[in-house]
């Protein structure tokens, strides 16, 4: 009851339902009746209401009300509980009174309760040292806090000695420096000298503060000094790792068990300054003197302190820039290792972390750096498979997701052969739906920068026939959801011309799931159509959805088909010429299909290249040719041809300088495209098309002259998917509604559908 009325009275006051004036009369006094109650959880819970309460009262309030009546609680006479109060209190009004009250009326008490005969009293009140410093400014910090905090430090109880070494740390900023090199700093050196002979926990706090320690007081240190903290920090990161004997845990007595819990703590706070650390010893000095400690870390035998080594894995490639290839081999061992905490904690940041290795922390480089790390590919894959084989399915989800900035770091081929089967597999077989998701994403970004056509064809072609029309269910049900995918990464003439038909063709499906979630998707496949262009494409969908709602029986679907037409009728049609309200749509769509284009000049250049030269032209060399070029798109010629002509289009005499302006273009492209961020690809492209790109009116699909074989084709009125080779047909996109489709094959995951689990997926598709 106690505790439930603290809480109330402190949400009265957060929703202001009562005036201050009347909350002071009403409340304040039952407030102040309980601080002392008996029991400590209650007189806690109290004080916090208290503390919030002081906030909005006014002066004239807190002098009578509390600093009075404080006066007398806080003498020796009265509890040790009214006394830690009285600490915590006086903390709080520090900052509410101006200096001349603060040094007449405040600070007599705080130097008293400084020098109670309770050690718990003095280390309260020496942690409520930090406020007071804040609100009484640096003369009178320096005349009144900073002596007490030196008596404090010679303390004999030990948690007092610990909470003026933490106040000392945390008010560095505010010393000048005399006042660190003279006073702060020997008594720092005296608590590190003492702390191994001291408690552990001392320990614990020491290893905690280094870090700030260490760069509050940098540029005071002489060169022994320096290098006798370097040797302090480094014996903390292997403290109870020589006391390892091998013995079963049943055997060691239990306080040699919890005194290897603080060693254990005191490496993961070691850990935790690592970054910190660095930028003492100058990263430029990394591998003679931080080096085999970071190693020591990234291969401690206890999880948490390799855990914590890998949140800060990114934050230390960062500091070494150019030398991040020193800790490549780390990165290795904490992507294969054992424990699921370690890699999820590494894999936050794995796209700039792989980013920085593969530029060796510098913004513009010759050649890629991980070619030198042919390790990276095989601990890639070996730590999904990890996450698979486990039951932690977010952690799988989420290297999923990460693994799309792979075509920024190694070669399309590389990506091809050894990830990108794999993210069909995980759409196939895997149950989690997140996790399907997000290989399916994955799998879309790897297609979008694959710069092979003819390996682009062979995973259009696998999705249309195992996903789109795979004999189960829930593959098709994927394959919408990839539809979606491509939707937002791709150009709108890309999914028209490989996904509108096989898509709409779902509206046949025996499956009432299936059929709803198309539903679902039928404006996202309507907004990628442009008039007149598409125009037979529009008809084809406006009969699907017409057969839908004059054959629906299923109630559910029906209803949902009633409520997408009214939802397409409303719809704009895109035009291809741009207009005003879609402007920056089209441009963004422009911006995708020029890519796209840009994609299969860059190919068609490799094969000249090859032709030419007599030998091939690996994805390293064509990378280095590229990050060469920092060519900007504004200072293009302004009669670059923005489609590409077949050969025959192609004058003798002009044939070198397109050639050369399209290189421009590939080489201006890859240097901004494929440097994207990889959460979002929209905005992604929005970036890349104000950055690189100007704008050309008038520029629509119906500019793109027809291509050879290896470039996309202009959509037109017989607009199917077109064949991947000329030998090598596109599977039919036509399901047909009872001629091709077995209901009992298609109509469930496995077998037979069974209409009530149709139902309960209805609400959620």
């Amino acid at each position: 009851m106690q505790l439930t009325a603290a809480v109330s009275f402190l949400t009265i006051l957060q929703d202001e339902s009562v005036s201050i004036h009347s909350y002071t009369h009403s409340f304040l006094q039952v407030i102040l009746l309980h601080l002392e109650h008996r029991d400590t959880g209650v007189s806690n819970a109290w004080l916090e209401t208290l503390l919030s309460v002081i906030e909005v009262l006014p002066k004239e309030t807190l002098r009578h009300e509390i600093l009075n009546p404080l006066v007398s609680k806080a003498q020796l006479s009265q509890t040790v509980q009214s006394r830690l109060v009285s600490c915590k209190i006086l903390g709080k009004l520090t900052n509410k009174f101006d200096a001349h009250t603060i040094k007449r009326e405040i600070l007599p008490l705080v130097k008293s309760l400084c020098q109670d005969v309770e050690y718990e009293v003095r280390s309260c009140m020496c942690r409520q040292l930090e406020n007071i410093a804040q609100g009484i400014g640096t003369e009178l910090t320096k005349s009144v806090v900073l002596p007490e905090l030196i008596e404090l430090s010679r303390d004999e109880g030990s948690s007092v000695r610990l909470a003026a070494f933490e106040t000392l740390v945390n008010l560095l900023d505010i010393f000048d420096t005399d006042d660190r090199s003279q006073t702060i700093l020997p008594l720092v050196k005296s608590f590190c000298e003492k702390s191994f002979k001291a408690d552990e926990s001392i320990l614990i706090s020491l290893s905690f503060h280094l870090g700030k320690l260490c760069h509050g007081l940098y540029g005071i240190f002489t060169p022994d000094q320096h290098l006798r903290f370097l040797e302090f920090y480094k014996k903390l990161c292997t403290l109870g790792l020589q006391q390892e004997n091998g013995h079963n845990e049943n055997q060691i007595p239990p306080q040699i068990l919890e005194q290897e819990k603080k060693y254990i703590s005191v490496r993961k706070n070691c850990a935790y300054n690592f970054p910190a650390m660095i930028v003492f010893v100058d990263p430029k000095n990394f591998h003679m003197e931080l080096y085999s400690t970071f190693f020591c870390l990234c291969h401690d035998p206890e999880v948490p302190v390799r855990y914590t080594i890998a949140i800060c894995f990114y934050e230390v490639s960062k500091l070494l820039n150019s030398g991040v290839y020193l800790i490549h081999k780390e990165l290795i061992t904490l992507l294969q290792d054992e424990s699921l905490e370690v890699l999820d904690a590494l894999i936050d940041h794995l796209p700039e972390i792989l980013e920085l290795m593969s530029t060796g922390g510098e913004n513009s480089v010759q050649e890629n750096k991980l070619s030198s790390l042919p390790d990276l590919i095989p601990a890639l894959t070996a730590a999904e498979q990890r996450a698979a084989a486990s039951l932690k399915w977010r952690t799988h989800e989420k290297l999923l997701q990460k693994y799309a900035c792979l075509p920024h770091v190694i070669s399309s081929d590389q990506i091809y052969y050894r990830f990108l089967q794999r993210m069909f597999t995980i759409m196939m077989t895997n149950n989690v739906l997140p996790v399907q998701k997000a290989a399916s994403r994955t799998l879309c970004i790897f297609l979008r920068y694959n710069r092979k056509q003819e390996q682009r064809h062979e995973v259009i072609q696998k999705l249309i026939e195992q996903l789109g029309q795979g004999k189960s269910y829930w593959n098709r049900l994927r394959f919408l959801d990839t539809c979606e995918f491509i939707i937002e990464i791709f150009s709108k003439s890309f999914f028209c011309k490989y996904f509108f038909l096989p898509a709409i063709e779902l509206t046949h499906d025996p499956v009432a799931n299936v059929r709803m979630k198309l539903c679902y998707l039928l404006p996202k496949v309507k907004s990628t159509l442009k008039i007149p262009a598409d125009k037979h494409l529009l008809q084809q969908l406006e009969m699907c959805v017409r057969k839908l709602l004059c054959q629906e029986k299923d109630k559910d679907v029906l209803a949902i088909v009633k409520r997408t037409v009214l939802e397409l009728d409303r719809m704009e049609m895109s035009m291809d010429a741009f207009q005003k309200k879609f402007y920056e749509k089209d441009l963004l769509d422009q911006e995708k299909e020029r890519e796209e284009l840009l994609l299969l000049e860059m190919e068609q250049l490799e094969k000249e290249k090859q032709q030419n030269d007599g030998r091939p032209m690996s994805d390293k060399v064509f990378e280095k040719k590229r990050r060469d070029t920092k060519t900007p798109t504004q200072s293009l010629p302004k009669n670059i041809p923005i489609s590409v002509p077949g050969p025959s289009s192609v004058t003798p005499s002009t044939s070198k300088e397109i050639k050369k302006s399209k290189l421009i273009r590939s080489q201006s492209f890859n240097n901004q495209a494929f440097h994207a961020k990889y959460g979002n690809l929209e905005k992604c492209a929005s970036k890349s098309s104000t950055a690189g790109y100007t704008p050309v009116s008038g520029l629509g699909k119906t500019s793109v002259l027809s291509l050879t074989d290896d470039s996309f084709r202009t959509r037109n009125a017989s607009s199917v998917p077109p064949s991947f080779s000329p030998n090598t047909p596109l599977p039919s996109t036509s399901r047909g509604t009872g001629n091709s489709v077995d209901p009992k094959s298609s109509g469930s995951k496995d077998t037979q559908p069974r209409k009530a689990t149709l139902k309960s997926r209805k609400s959620n598709p």
